[in-house]
């Protein structure tokens, strides 16, 4: 027994002894090294990323603002601005995304080519009789009809086919002074020449209030020939077409004007196109357009634009377009629904990309374009044409370039894509955001913490600042003019004013040391439990 005790405290007492040796050397190596050194060494640990060992090059606003810091620091609400690592950095203005992710979100890219555009625009209509053809049979005189030899709506009739006999006691009478003036011509042959015109001007009186009462050619020449008035004029058709109405009736009582056939020649139609309105400046007169009609899904009619209308209807905002097109057949027929296709133009060869590789935010479009593994550079490009699923780019992408044509949006949401646009503004207007003409400047007190004055940044424990709302917080300012850092000492109470120079960054512009609570300028007890403005 005594010997196990004996050994156990020969082990305590060695192991005493070396860990008392480990500490005496751990010290002595801490005392020898130098006091540059030992800073250095602790202010290079945290510049490299625990997973990637890369350097810390510079830390970004956390809130995508244009803004970065060499030094750790935090914005006006408190959050720390995000370290960027070598390698991380984008190679210019541009968006960087890890190849992983890249593969995640599915990004397809394609080059800007030059293409011949062409654009489909299709539109409905009706197919309706051609105005041009449409006839209307109504006699200039009052009278009853006797005999219809058309009297049905939608037979077809030929030109100078009788339609109908009718009878007017007014139109008997003039046929009647025409023959009786024709004999008196015969009868004064032997008369003097006096007489002679009188009796030639009343038969050609009579002949042409015959005439101005639409008497065909046809009824005059039977007139001259048989010399006796009928109790009857048989009325004919116009021209070839389609009875499309007829209100005539055998024995009914017409009167002058009074419309009794209405005949149309269908030999060729309008089709009136409803076309929508942003599709309006594609179609012009002339323009062909191809026609199908659910009747006859085999067939495939032509036509060509005659005219635009110059309205637009409000309810569907479309606009109708004429189209004049032959009726082999009459197969078209008045009111049958159709669907249009106009044969659009095609320009030269133009710059185009795909249209899904625009985003358009309303008031701009922007390109998302490859440079490299992973690095996408946002630019403002200005569109032109677009048909086949391509659109004209008439500037900010040159051919060749790999523009990406899918999961777009998805990169603008993983990178903060607004953050990365907001560099690409002109240089006056930069420079314009950087010094606003006009910046509004806001007052507070506090107490300075620390002073950079390598980098003319100070940080101080203010009060609340009524102007913009805030709390009593500890945050970090720019000095604008370098003398004011001889009031900003370390420890000082001042009371100072400041202004946003850049979204995110505030400047202080002048500041005055504070000797007593009085000089806190009545600012409330609220900042003075936040420590300052105090003795």
């Amino acid at each position: 027994m005594r010997n196990f005790v004996l050994a156990l405290v020969v082990v305590v007492l060695v192991g005493a002894g070396l860990a008392g040796g480990y500490f005496w050397g751990a010290r002595s190596a801490h005392e020898a090294m130098p006091a540059s050194v030992a800073p250095a060494a602790e202010s290079a640990a945290p510049a490299k990323s625990a997973s990637s060992g890369s350097k810390i090059l510079y830390y970004r606003n956390p809130m995508g603002l244009p803004d970065t810091s060499p030094v750790p620091k935090k914005d006006q609400m408190g959050m720390d601005y995000i370290p960027v690592y070598a390698g991380d950095e984008p190679e210019g203005p541009g968006v960087k995304i890890s190849l992983d992710k890249v593969q995640k979100l599915g990004v397809r890219t394609e080059p800007a080519q030059r293409r011949t555009l062409s654009r489909a625009v299709r539109a409905v209509g009706t197919v309706d009789v051609n105005e041009r053809g449409l006839h209307t049979v109504s006699p200039r005189f009052e009278g009853w009809i006797q005999k219809l030899y058309v009297n049905t709506t939608g037979q077809p009739v030929a030109r100078g086919q009788p339609l109908m006999d009718v009878y007017s006691p007014d139109l008997v009478s003039a046929e009647q002074e025409y023959i009786v003036a024709t004999r008196g011509v015969a009868r004064l042959k032997e008369a003097g020449a006096e007489y002679q015109a009188g009796i030639q001007g009343l038969v050609e009186g009579s002949l042409q209030r015959l005439r101005n009462w639409d008497v065909s050619e046809q009824e005059l020449a039977r007139l001259r020939e048989t010399g006796k008035a009928l109790d009857h004029v048989t009325l004919r058709s116009p021209v070839d077409g389609v009875v499309m109405e007829k209100p005539a009736v055998q024995g009914m009582r017409f009167m002058p004007g009074e419309a009794l056939y209405k005949i149309a020649d269908l030999s060729s139609v309008w089709l009136v196109a409803d076309v929508f309105e942003q599709d309006l400046g594609a179609v012009r007169p002339g323009q062909g357009a191809t026609v199908r009609v659910n009747a006859y899904p085999d067939k495939v009619f032509k036509g060509r634009v005659a005219f635009l209308y110059p309205t637009i209807t409000g309810e569907t905002r479309t606009g109708k377009v004429r189209i004049e097109m032959p009726n082999p057949g009459q197969l078209l027929k008045p009111a049958m629904y159709a669907s249009v296709e106009f044969e659009t133009m095609r320009g030269g060869s133009k710059l185009t990309v795909p249209d899904s590789s625009v985003l358009d935010t309303g008031t701009r479009q922007l390109i998302l374009v490859r440079r490299g593994e992973g690095l996408f550079e946002p630019r403002e490009v200005k569109t032109g044409a677009r048909g086949d699923g391509y659109v004209e780019v008439l500037q900010g992408v040159k051919e060749g370039e790999d523009v990406v044509v899918s999961a777009n949006f998805l990169i603008d949401a993983e990178s903060n894509l607004k953050a990365a646009v907001a560099g690409f503004s002109a240089p006056e207007q930069a420079k314009t955001d950087k010094v606003p003409a006009q910046a509004v400047v806001h007052s507070a007190s506090g107490t300075v913490d620390e002073v950079d004055a390598k980098s003319g940044a100070v940080t101080v424990s203010h009060g609340p600042v009524a102007s913009l709302n805030w709390k009593p917080m500890t945050m970090e300012f720019k000095v604008k003019n370098p003398e004011t850092l001889k009031v900003l000492k370390p420890k000082a109470r001042v009371r100072f004013e400041f202004s946003e120079s850049t979204p995110g960054e505030w400047t202080i512009v002048s500041a005055s040391p504070v000797t007593s609570n009085s000089g806190c300028g009545g600012e409330s007890k609220k900042a003075e439990s936040f420590g300052v403005c105090k003795e």
